[in-house]
């Protein structure tokens, strides 16, 4: 069974080819065949086979919802009801949750089943999910390679035909950089398009939940369903829930941008490069408009959002002392020594660091200094952004300097790790909407995606201007 779309498992559903439960089972065997990947951290196996037994019936009697047929797996950093959620960490190791994040309720209740949750690095924090405390994923195809982070083993896992499609987080690339790794689809929508109830915080004017799919189609489709106003999150917008799934076909050509300095970069992969240019002069061939524009900030980005996200990171993760809630040291008896060896035992090395810089960043003395100066970055790469859509109607850059990387290849270089997501992060920087396609192999065999931007809440036409771009690979 290789469904590149919903669409085509709803169609051999409807004629009689096959069930909701043969399908569940379909991606069961795979995920008992896949177990060395360490992709998934708990399966609902019999969760999941009553679930798909109701919606067959459902199907039957039709009053099935949109999504039935839609197999998906969870990132270990969204709430299920009754549900495990440990966020890749010791911290909160037995942790179940209370309720169903806003985005994957009203998955489920257009009938779509979850089959999992999947590992993810620590509190999200990592670009080739090696911080997990379950231990490292791997790539679905190449395992001696990294499937990217934080969501990593949710693109594996729709990748090696564990489920249709997952729910990740992408705070800085965690959906997008995985996908270009993995050979699939990452979207991560504007700002505050879904909401962020039920998401575990890592950096809270970052995050967003995004789908990583098989297809534009259904990326769309997901977007449709998960979007809109939520008065459980006071950041997510008001503006009004488009078709997004009706409205793939551009209606005229499209301006595309490409940044130059992305596409010039000395750390750019020269074949990543040359594909970009194939891609650019088909463009032109199709009719479309393609132009280099300048963006000076680009050596500035990851700096800039590193300061950010750790300082909100320090925050966010405050709350977890091993008094509120969380893991507790069990030898300390004093409270100040709970603290420091519930947090130390807790988290991992990479989280660890990653609070301690945010803390400093914040600190008395070095606050104007590093953290309101990024700010101040940021809000000039937001305005320099919103600029370039004066030109044209969607950026191009790649979505990674190179494809998948060795496992253990970058864990003794932060830097290294940290600048492989010099052109994701630009899209949170900014709040734009963004995803990555799968659109190159390498001559390593290794597959490597390109990353589109649109403007703020314009999903529709960046949905459009993927399925150009897809018809071109």
């Amino acid at each position: 069974m290789d469904f590149q779309t919903l669409a085509d498992i709803q169609q051999s559903i409807s004629t009689g080819s096959l069930s909701v439960r043969e399908l569940v089972d379909f991606y069961l065997a795979n995920i008992e065949k896949g177990q060395a990947l360490n992709l998934f951290v708990e399966v609902f196996a019999e969760e999941a086979k009553a679930k798909a037994a109701e919606i067959d019936q459902k199907i039957a009697e039709g009053t099935a919802g949109k999504l039935a047929g839609l197999v998906i797996g969870i990132k270990d950093v969204i709430c299920y009801q009754g549900h495990g959620l440990t966020a890749g960490s010791r911290m909160l190791s037995g942790f179940e949750s209370l309720f169903t994040a806003t985005a994957l309720e009203r998955l489920l209740a257009e009938d779509a089943i979850v089959i999992g949750r999947q590992n993810c690095d620590e509190f999200a924090m990592g670009s080739s999910n090696e911080t997990s405390v379950y231990g490292p994923s791997s790539h679905p195809t190449f395992p001696e390679h990294v499937p990217g982070g934080s969501s990593g083993a949710s693109a594996a896992a729709v990748k090696a035909g564990m489920c249709h499609a997952s729910l990740g987080s992408d705070t800085g690339g965690s959906v997008r950089q995985p996908a270009s790794f993995c050979d699939v689809v990452g979207f991560k929508p504007t700002y505050g398009r879904i909401s962020r109830w039920g998401l575990i915080a890592y950096a809270s004017s970052f995050d967003q939940i995004g789908p990583i799919t098989r297809s534009v189609e259904d990326a769309a489709l997901l977007l449709e369903i998960m979007a809109g106003p939520d008065g459980k999150d006071q950041t997510a917008a008001q503006a009004p829930v488009q078709a997004y799934a009706n409205q793939l076909q551009a209606e005229r050509p499209l301006r595309f941008l490409y940044l130059k300095e992305a596409w010039d970069s000395p750390g750019l992969d020269p074949e990543i490069a040359q594909k970009g240019q194939e891609i650019f002069q088909q463009l032109q061939a199709a009719g479309h408009e393609v132009k280099g524009v300048d963006f000076p900030l680009l050596e500035q980005m990851v700096p800039c959002y590193y300061i950010l996200t750790t300082a909100e990171a320090s925050s966010n993760l405050s709350r977890y002392d091993g008094i509120h809630y969380g893991h507790r040291a069990e030898t300390p008896q004093a409270l100040a020594e709970i603290y420091t060896h519930s947090r130390s035992e807790g988290f991992g090395a990479e989280v660890q660091k990653r609070i301690m810089l945010g803390t400093f960043v914040l600190s008395t003395g070095y606050f104007d200094a590093y953290y309101a100066q990024a700010q101040k970055v940021r809000r000039m790469i937001q305005e320099q952004t919103q600029a370039l859509f004066e030109a044209g109607d969607i950026i191009l850059t790649p979505t990674a300097p190179t494809p998948a990387f060795r496992q253990g290849e970058k864990t003794t270089d932060p830097i290294a790790m940290y600048l492989g997501d010099i052109f994701t992060v630009h899209a949170n920087l900014a709040g734009m909407p963004a995803i990555s396609l799968p659109l190159g192999t390498h001559s390593s065999g290794l597959p490597f995606g390109l990353q589109l931007m649109g403007n703020l809440f314009e999903e529709s036409l960046l949905f459009q201007a993927s399925g150009i771009l897809s018809a071109a690979r």
